[in-house]
């Protein structure tokens, strides 16, 4: 969660390098999400399922997130002058309703493996896209009113050289923050993972096949861990904010706001590195690429041998001629 200090004095120089590297992340971030969603929607169909429908939208959410970043950092290094209380509190509701994007759309990934593992056999209908639209539009719905409380109170307010988050003196607002835009997304992704795999195993050990385990099991539970872990990477760029708030040091303040940035490149490039069709269908693409140059290589070198074999032939048959002639 994001939350300023009120203890120490803010100079706008220590924020150029903090915002330049957080900045730099940010937009890395972006460029591997639009890579992500460019190789989802022309690869089809191997892509266009569910997962990735819903992989997608945390890439969405991510790139709304950076942008939002990166708008705020040029409010508070370049546009000093804009001082208004209204539009550092619009700053500060974006930038809560961005990271809530990010760490809710992991929490709908963990309802749909709840869907597909538990429920496929029985509900065919929650397996469907039409299912999985629906919890992308009360994923967006339920951010937008999580953070409201940045807009609604007056606790967010434009201060000379400081960012437009919470001020760390309304220790009410500051631990709801954490509670709603962190705290419950991941302990809902944390306690579906724990009940799927009790499932799971509960019903392998007594041989049940009311779950889908013939093929699916191993796979299933490989996608849930996978999302435990892109989920895990956020909180462990978020452990510097975290400690801030418990000791009030600047330096790790001001860490804070690099690792958040940091832990959404680093996350999606996991995404791309654990996601087993994604990653092939990246390493066939490079694979065409390189094979590229042998290939005009090989037609370079074929027309090449047929032009000496023409030439050896015209010689061949020119030489008769001559020997004849001189006698």
């Amino acid at each position: 969660m994001m939350n300023s200090t009120e203890q120490q004095p803010d100079t706008i120089e220590d924020y150029y390098i903090v915002c330049s590297l957080s900045a730099l992340f940010a937009v890395t971030a972006v460029a591997i999400s639009i890579t992500i969603l460019i190789f989802v929607q022309r690869t089809k169909p191997r892509l266009h399922t569910v997962r990735h429908l819903l992989m997608c939208n945390t890439c969405i959410a991510s790139i709304l997130y950076c942008i939002v970043q990166i708008n705020n950092y040029i409010f508070l290094i370049f546009l000093p002058s804009v001082t208004s209380d209204i539009s550092c509190r619009w700053r500060g509701y974006f930038a809560y309703f961005t990271i809530s994007a990010i760490t809710y759309s992991f929490l709908i990934q963990a309802i749909s493996r709840l869907f597909i593992v538990i429920f496929s056999t029985k509900y065919k209908c929650l397996i469907t896209f039409k299912t999985h639209h629906i919890l992308i539009v009360i994923q967006w719905f339920t951010v937008i009113i999580v953070p409201l409380p940045a807009l609604i109170t007056k606790d967010i307010y434009y201060r000379p050289n400081k960012l437009c988050w919470v001020p760390m003196k309304n220790i009410l607002h500051a631990f709801y923050g954490y509670i709603a835009y962190y705290t419950i997304p991941a302990l809902s992704v944390f306690m579906f993972y724990i009940f799927i795999y009790y499932k799971v195993k509960q019903a392998k050990n007594k041989a049940r096949p009311m779950l889908r385990l013939i093929h699916g099991e191993k796979r299933d539970l490989e996608l849930l861990r996978n999302i435990v872990i892109l989920l895990s990477i956020y909180f462990i760029g978020g452990i510097p904010t975290l400690l801030f708030l418990l000791s009030s040091n600047r330096t790790l303040y001001l860490m804070g706001i690099v690792t958040i940035s940091l832990a959404v490149a680093v996350e999606k490039l996991c995404t791309i590195l654990l996601d087993q069709e994604l990653r092939q269908v990246i390493r066939k693409l490079l694979t065409r690429t390189q094979r590229i140059a042998p290939v005009d290589n090989t037609h370079t070198t074929a027309r090449y041998q047929e032009n000496q074999t023409n030439i050896q032939r015209t010689i061949v048959r020119t030489l008769p001629k001559t020997h004849i002639t001189s006698f």
